[in-house]
């Protein structure tokens, strides 16, 4: 069982940089696919950046490609995503997510664990 917790979500103007941390206890992540999922109100989960357990590989939403950047740290245990040059539509509620059975995945059904989400509010 992974447990992960996600934090550094808040309220930023549009154009500015936030930095999300997604922490794992209970088992180690090293051997797991670590994702970034964003959930707006009535929108679905869309995908936002993935990375493998080796960081070697790695994908991006066409909505966040060279403004976001994820990355893991597997000695702790957990990931980021830098978020920059943010703009209001990326207001959501974020999720990390791990994957035990795939390197990584834009799918959010191939992930076995999920945080429990942190917000982020770009304003205008």
């Amino acid at each position: 069982q992974v447990t992960l917790v996600e934090s550094g979500g808040g309220l930023v103007q549009a154009g500015g940089s936030l930095r999300l941390s997604c922490a794992a206890s209970g088992r180690t992540l090293s051997s797991y696919g670590m994702g970034w999922f964003r959930q707006a109100p009535g929108k679905e989960r869309e995908f936002v950046a993935a990375i493998s357990w080796s960081s070697l590989s790695s994908g991006y939403g066409d909505s966040v490609k060279g403004r976001f950047t994820i990355s893991r740290d597997n000695a702790e245990n957990g990931g980021y995503l830098q978020m920059n040059s943010l703009k209001p539509e990326d207001s959501a509620v974020y999720y990390c997510a791990a994957a035990g059975r795939v390197l990584w995945s834009e799918h959010p059904d191939e992930y076995d664990y999920w945080g429990q989400g942190t917000q982020v509010t770009v304003s205008s």
